[in-house]
């Protein structure tokens, strides 16, 4: 064990905005807020580089519990990465990426969950395995502890959690809380798009596909991604990425992609923007018939913050 919440509690942070992009294809001009801290042991020969952006290294209580998950990991030929305060999650990650030293890179929410301690090797071999994939996600599944709410939520809200794949599977679900990526392929395809706050996870998978590389979910690679525990929190973050959706539609279409609610290895990249809200509204209808009481609050809640969105915001980059 590499006792990381130790070192993390005595380390040194840097400024980001010192630390260069320059593989990154579309990189937001605006300095970045944030600050970078990076745990590199000697002895590792840096196979790894784990990456967490984060708000403020806390995220109640998660991320701690994610360090402890971190330092149980059974594949300990890793360095670790985090970028405290930089709300722009794709610009947070390229600077970690920029520092890193592993052939591979794992990016992890700092409020994921890692219940299985073979995780980071299951991803790993499966890399080694196959060198046609380029990017391996995980499956988000449902703790056995949690509440009925939160079940609710990840059961009626889309892609919140899936049954786990019992095979390597060609997946539109690999996703940025568990997603391991080949370093070298993620810096030719240009890193994140740092123009955009939403839509990071489809823009950055169709740039893998592009360049002739698998996207995949990976069999046993299990991890727990919660969305809020209460209704008041769940409406202000759909509200907030309907907000952020209206932007990225607003002024920059070109880099809305679909995002199917299943495994699917025929990728439909583009929907016109009338068949994408009459799909909305015809979801919303077929959940109301079954008594997702859930998911319709949620997705009202997004449509207003889109509304709102795309009214208020202007042709300008945001921080």
């Amino acid at each position: 064990m590499q006792d990381i919440e130790s070192h993390f509690r005595s380390g040194h942070w840097v400024p980001a905005a010192a630390i260069g992009r320059r593989f990154v294809k579309y990189a937001n001009p605006k300095s970045s807020p944030g600050e970078v801290w990076q745990y590199s042991p000697e002895k590792s020969q840096k196979y790894l580089s784990v990456i967490i952006p984060t708000h403020d290294a806390n995220r109640n209580g998660y991320f701690l519990k994610l360090l402890r998950q971190i330092d149980f990991q059974d594949f300990q030929d890793f360095e670790l990465i985090v970028v405290r305060g930089d709300s722009r999650q794709g610009r947070a990650i390229n600077t970690g990426a920029a520092i890193a030293n592993g052939r591979y890179l794992l990016t992890l929410d700092d409020d994921t969950s890692l219940p299985d301690p073979e995780t980071f090797r299951k991803l790993v071999d499966v890399m080694e395995a196959h060198p046609a994939i380029g990017a391996a996600g995980g499956n988000n599944v449902i703790p056995d502890g949690a509440g009925r709410f939160l079940q609710k939520a990840m059961r009626q809200i889309p892609r919140r959690s899936w049954a786990p794949v019992r095979r390597i599977t060609d997946s539109d679900l690999a996703e940025h809380p568990l997603l391991m990526m080949r370093t070298e392929v993620f810096e030719s395809v240009g890193g994140e798009n740092e123009f955009i706050p939403r839509g990071l996870d489809p823009y950055l998978r169709r740039e893998f596909r592009r360049a002739g590389y698998r996207v995949v979910v990976v069999p046993g690679a299990n991890y727990m991604h919660l969305p809020p525990d209460t209704y008041s929190k769940l409406i202000e973050q759909f509200y907030r990425n309907g907000k952020q959706a209206a932007f990225c539609n607003k002024l920059y279409p070109q880099w809305v992609f679909e995002t199917p609610d299943s495994h699917v290895s025929n990728f439909v990249e583009r929907r016109k923007f009338a068949y994408r809200a009459a799909r909305y509204f015809v979801n919303m209808l077929k959940r109301a018939f079954k008594g997702h009481l859930i998911y319709l609050t949620v997705s009202i809640a997004y449509a207003l913050g889109f509304i709102k969105g795309y009214v208020c915001y202007r042709n300008e980059i945001q921080t």
